[in-house]
């Protein structure tokens, strides 16, 4: 068994974890998360605590059980937020409803429509947060957002992560 597996997670106050034969719910003061539960791995709810085990020599994924189960309990308890920025002379974003308005450089402006359990908001023209309960979305809006104009190696222009850095490629020489 891995070494990530071996270590017990600690339910925070109000959330809740059940164990199905076939799904892993977890519920908590942001919301509710569903995992389907993955043959050969035991999960074990008591006392607060949530443990997992291989079941069978055969199956290797205890720790990853572990660490999507952990990463449901933080995203019911506090949420996941991604910061993206947009860098570009008339680059900018706004928000109509829960639609999020890109203007980054094209003939049109990009329009998304943000998925469900994900909320968007837009402090400054030039910034997005996005906010969710689960991680692998959360990341997800993230990189589609992040792909309609990813920063360009010249000049650094385009739709990059808060803190992200780029490094800068050297212009032709005449």
């Amino acid at each position: 068994m891995s070494r990530v597996a071996k270590k017990p997670i600690t339910l925070p106050k109000g959330v809740e974890c059940t164990v199905a034969k076939d799904s892993i719910t977890v519920k908590g003061p942001k919301g509710t998360l569903k995992m389907a539960a993955i043959a050969g791995v035991a999960v074990a709810v008591d006392k607060g605590n949530i443990t997992c085990a291989d079941g069978s020599a055969e199956t290797k994924f205890a720790g990853t059980t572990r660490a999507l189960l952990a990463n449901m309990v933080k995203g019911v308890s506090h949420g996941y937020e991604k910061k993206l920025e947009l860098v570009g002379v008339g680059y900018r974003a706004a928000l109509q409803g829960k639609d999020l308005n890109l203007t980054l450089g094209f003939s049109h402006p990009i329009v998304f429509k943000a998925p469900e359990g994900i909320t968007l908001s837009v402090p400054s023209q030039t910034e997005i947060v996005i906010v969710g309960t689960d991680k692998q979305r959360v990341g997800e809006v993230a990189a589609k957002i992040r792909a309609f104009r990813p920063p360009e190696p010249y000049k650094g222009k385009g739709v990059r992560y808060s803190g992200e850095h780029i490094s800068l490629k050297e212009a032709k020489k005449a």
